[in-house]
């Protein structure tokens, strides 16, 4: 819950608007926008990756595909590969499908956003537990999140 409540606290502190749902556990995005009664699009889908060296955030339309070789192109990085299980809980104390799509101060990353984001009025997250989601407008993501942002999904 550490993580949730880190998310509530920054949230209050920026002056953002949010809802939030508790829900059953959630374990995948399409699952996630069931309960929450969204379109899949609206979900932000946060993937931990390792990009040569260093870990990352990357953050896209629940709806899509990471595009790896985008991302090595942008970056000018040799490899990447997914974090895994274990690095992710080691890194964050989160599992698979809990992680909110935030870096510093809500996690130590740095933070890219794909292009697809901006394309909804809202954004939807399971915010740090499988529980518990978080609905906010999109504008204010990209404004508080203040990520890098830049196209690395498809379909």
């Amino acid at each position: 819950m550490h993580v949730l409540e880190s998310i509530r606290a920054w949230l209050s502190e920026q002056g953002v608007a949010y809802r939030e749902l508790e829900h059953e556990p959630t374990r995948t995005s399409e699952d996630s926008a069931r309960v929450r009664g969204e379109e899949l699009s609206i979900g932000g889908k946060a993937l931990l990756l390792k990009v040569d060296d260093a870990f990352g955030l990357f953050v896209m339309s629940a709806a899509l595909r990471v595009d790896s070789g985008a991302i090595r192109k942008k970056l000018n990085a040799r490899r990447s590969r997914f974090a895994t299980s274990d690095e992710l809980f080691e890194l964050t104390g989160l599992v698979p499908g809990s992680v909110p799509p935030f870096g510093r101060p809500i996690l130590p990353f740095d933070l890219y956003v794909d292009e697809s984001i901006g394309r909804n009025e809202r954004i939807a997250f399971n915010a740090g537990s499988l529980e518990h989601s978080i609905f906010l407008q999109t504008g204010d993501y990209l404004r508080i999140a203040q990520p890098e942002i830049f196209r690395f999904a498809r379909e």
